[in-house]
């Protein structure tokens, strides 16, 4: 259960609902409930819903607008559109030989001088069918509806166009116009064509003929909300065929066999998928007055289905332009953007007769694989950085269009693959402001993390470790210059101090050590041990001079603002000492601290409580003392015996100032050195009188005053001999 709030932690959890949240509302389709009406009318609010929006019955999409809660159209039809560019730019379509289109263009128009608010002149028509069934076409699709028009009555060409059509021998489709029946406002009605014409051509028994013994289509095309058509164009079985489904029925094509049996009828209201060959203009074409020319050889016509419509961008004020948005029109050249409506019919018409329609993906299959592609990505991404997570996304970008691309151009099936697109781009965008929210925030935490610690040019400094090595736990050996302070009487100066004021004034102290003293060295503060404090150099930046350093922020300390409180002058003993320690961060795994652990910093300590027996300010071990010798002004106070390091004599300097204060010291320093040195011969009583000498004359020094006193004790308890003139001192 751990591992798995890990890996969900809220971060993730708010990838996951973002991420499924996108791919649901891209996937969310306008759906059609084909279910009975009276039985959904007996279901639950929420069973209709689940069964309209959730879990379709039959996984069969519509096409509302955005506007009309669908918001996710334009994503989804956009994965149908651009497999149709991959396509253009990956592979050489070839060009259907089974159709050809002629076109009524607007040149045609002036060829032939046609009105273009009239019905053209039915003896042109006659004259192409005539033409046509002499080259030996296999079949003639009319996407003209030749109905009745009382305005434009013209029997001699109704008469010759009938002829020409008795002649084609059930080789004729036409488009009938269509309006709706009150009665079934679903279902188109029909209004059939000219009656001269049904009677020259009324010669066939076939059944799938219609009553009128013609084959019959309608010509309705179903646009989606942007004017691009992309289902096949709908049929009513069992009466009402499509122009393209009349033309396979007339061809004989298998999916069309069994005309009137149930499975026909669902074969042919089935849903299919446009399969556009090219862009507009793609199918073998040739204009009106090209198909009627002479020049033009029959082997263009040959066993071919040729479908006649227009293609103008010119109609009438109340009538709509028979042009819609092709496919390919993103990418595509001005004259490829707009696709004229007998295009679509015949590319619906070679879908049929090749078998080579599209497919799309259940609905529900879709669902479940984006649901849980966008939960694998979501996860994924959430725990990555910036850059492999840009890489990944890329990657899985790259991998969803591959896979769409072989699925459409293998087994001709397409899913809404931009979905998942979008679902890795949400993923990616979440991944990286999240994670660089939370960078940001952790590069604040650590920078005051490193500020607890830290001079503010070293906190610049390694704030800029993306690795963050310093917060990390561990320790490594370091060679360290170590300070401890603490403030000779603090019992005493707190002592009646109100407890705001002693807040106040420590807050003081504590903001001019570390901010006049130690950071302007480049002191590590470690911690603050009540008016203590605890600090090293050398780590975690290195430093050649970190004694020199270390020195110099022991001799800061007597430059303080705060002299006196409480009627006490407030006076730092600071203790210094140079040795290997372990240095790194310490703890458990909650807490860390960041610290130097060893016996050489417990001799650090030793070298601060020392002070207080020797009533001096600054100590320094002869560690120390070597780092900084000639460069700072010391006087050695001699060998010591310190408790926990019975076993070593400590080499014990005084830090008195820098070397330009010499000429101020050095009559003590000859005198101290003296004393010092006939004491270390084990001639106590000569010792004694060289000390109370040099106290006669310097009556405050504490060294001197100790060394007295430590005379008189040595006399009670004589030291071994071979002695070398260390004291031992029993208080810490």
């Amino acid at each position: 259960m751990r591992r798995l709030a890990d890996i969900f932690d809220r971060f993730t959890l708010g990838a996951v609902v973002l991420t499924l949240g996108v791919g649901w509302f891209l996937w969310h389709v306008h759906l059609d409930d084909q279910r009975d009406e009276r039985v959904a009318a007996k279901d639950s609010a929420f069973r209709n819903w689940w069964m309209t929006y959730v879990w379709p019955p039959d996984g069969q999409t519509g096409f509302g607008p955005p506007l009309t809660g669908d918001p996710g159209a334009a994503v989804r039809f956009r994965s149908y559109d651009w497999l149709f560019l991959l396509r253009q730019r990956l592979v050489t379509n070839t060009v259907p030989k089974e159709a050809l289109i002629v076109y009524m263009d607007e040149a045609s128009y002036d060829h032939f001088d046609q009105a273009l608010n009239e019905p053209w002149d039915r003896r042109l028509h006659a004259r192409l069918v005539l033409r046509l069934l002499k080259a030996g076409v296999r079949a003639i699709a009319f996407d003209i509806v030749l109905a009745e028009h009382k305005r434009y009555t013209d029997p001699e060409g109704d008469r010759a166009l009938a002829e020409a059509a008795g002649q084609a021998t059930n080789r004729i489709v036409v488009a009938v116009s269509t309006k709706v029946d009150p009665s079934y406002p679903r279902v188109p009605g029909a209004i059939p064509p000219y009656e001269s014409l049904l009677a020259a051509i009324a010669q066939d028994t076939r059944e799938e003929i219609l009553d009128n013994q013609l084959f019959l289509g309608l010509p309705a095309l179903e646009p989606s909300y942007d004017e691009i058509v992309r289902l096949h164009p709908p049929s009513y079985p069992p009466w009402k065929h499509s122009l393209y489904w009349s033309v396979g029925s007339l061809l004989r094509v298998p999916l069309t066999a069994n005309p009137g049996t149930e499975a026909y009828q669902k074969a042919e209201s089935a849903e299919r998928w446009l399969n556009y060959y090219g862009p507009a203009y793609f199918v073998d074409h040739m204009t009106y007055q090209e198909a009627l020319s002479p020049e033009t050889p029959d082997a263009r016509f040959k066993d071919r289905v040729v479908f006649i419509g227009s293609s103008t961008l010119t109609k009438l004020a109340n009538e709509r332009k028979d042009s819609y948005i092709s496919p390919f029109a993103a990418l595509g050249r001005e004259k490829e953007r707009f696709i004229a409506g007998v295009e679509i019919h015949t590319t619906a018409a070679l879908n049929l007769i090749r078998g080579d329609w599209l497919t799309r993906v259940n609905v529900r299959t879709e669902m479940l694989a984006f649901l849980g592609f966008g939960l694998v990505v979501a996860v994924g991404l959430q725990r990555l950085q910036a850059v492999p997570a840009t890489v990944c996304a890329v990657l899985l970008v790259v991998l969803v269009t591959v896979t769409a691309w072989f699925f459409f151009h293998r087994h001709r099936l397409w899913f809404a693959w931009l979905i998942p697109i979008a679902q890795v781009g949400v993923a990616w965008f979440y991944s990286i402001t999240v994670n660089s929210v939370r960078l940001f925030l952790q590069n604040q935490l650590y920078q005051q993390s490193l500020a607890l610690y830290l001079s503010p040019k070293l906190v610049k400094k390694f704030a800029n470790d993306k690795e963050q090595k310093f917060l990390k736990p561990g320790a490594e050996k370091t060679l360290l210059t170590v300070f401890f302070s603490d403030i000779a009487g603090f019992t005493t100066i707190s002592e009646g101090l109100d407890s705001d004021d002693l807040a106040l004034t420590m807050n003081q102290y504590f903001q001019a050590a570390v901010g006049q003293c130690i950071h302007p060295t480049d002191g590590t503060v470690v911690k603050y041990i009540g008016d203590a404090i605890f600090a090293f150099w050398n780590a975690p930046d290195l430093q050649a001079d970190h004694a020199d350093r270390a020195c110099d922020a022991a001799l800061r300390f007597r430059l303080q603002t705060i002299q006196e409180v409480n009627g006490h002058q407030m006076i730092t003993r600071i203790g210094l000492h140079t040795g290997v320690a372990n240095v790194g961060n310490f703890g458990s795994t909650q807490r860390v601290d960041y610290t130097a652990l060893g016996e050489n910093i417990n001799l650090a300590s030793r070298m601060e409580g020392l002070n207080k027996t020797l009533g001096t300010e600054t100590l320094l071990t002869g560690e120390t003392h070597q780092c900084v010798a000639g460069r700072f002004l010391t006087r050695p106070l001699g060998l010591f015996i310190l408790k926990g390091f019975e076993k070593k004599h400590v080499e014990v300097h005084e830090l008195l100032g820098r070397p330009d204060r010499a000429g101020e010291f050095r009559a003590l320093h000859e005198a101290f050195a003296l004393a010092l040195g006939v004491f270390r011969t084990g001639d106590l009583d000569a010792a004694e009188a060289a000390f109370i000498k040099v106290r006669e004359q310097f009556p405050t020094d504490g060294p001197t005053k100790f060394y007295i006193k430590a005379i008189t004790e040595l006399r009670d308890h004589p030291p071994a001999p071979g002695w070398d003139g260390s004291v031992e001192v029993k208080e810490k």
